[in-house]
């Protein structure tokens, strides 16, 4: 095996949705996520990843289960143009608007959009305004 470097730093360990038609969901994320500066990780035999984010087939052997109904995931932007660019590449792949960009009122300075990805999930991507970083990430080697 080939050596790793993965970078982590958030809340969340990974997240895996099992999705109907695994070719028009990496065709939305790969979308959303190059509008995001987020590299796809890599794919295999009924699967793709980016991130913290797995997505299998569910058909495939690492569903382990049915579908399941709608999931939230929210990505993070850099800045409000990165939101922006976002909402339109989900749109142009597939997805379906489920709040256009602008202010929410969950804090001051949140600015968000929402789409439906190929299954029916509330993908968000949201920038919650000038902030400063400890570190970008924590790079993990294995």
């Amino acid at each position: 095996m080939e050596t790793q470097e993965i970078h982590r730093g958030r809340l969340i360990d990974h997240i895996q949705l099992v999705v109907q038609d695994l070719s028009a969901s990496q065709a939305f994320y790969a979308a959303v996520f190059a509008s995001l500066n987020v590299p796809m990780g890599g794919a295999g035999d009924g699967y793709f990843w980016a991130d913290e984010l797995f997505v299998t087939a569910m058909d495939g052997p690492a569903a382990l289960g049915v579908l399941t109904g709608r999931h939230h995931l929210a990505f993070q932007a850099q800045d409000r143009a990165m939101v922006d660019r976002f909402y339109q590449a989900a749109l142009a792949h597939g997805g379906e608007d489920n709040g256009a960009p602008g202010e929410r009122a969950y804090h001051p300075g949140y600015y968000a959009a929402f789409v439906l990805d190929p299954d029916g999930n509330n993908i968000e991507a949201v920038y919650h305004g000038e902030a400063t970083r400890s570190a970008a990430s924590v790079s993990i080697t294995f």
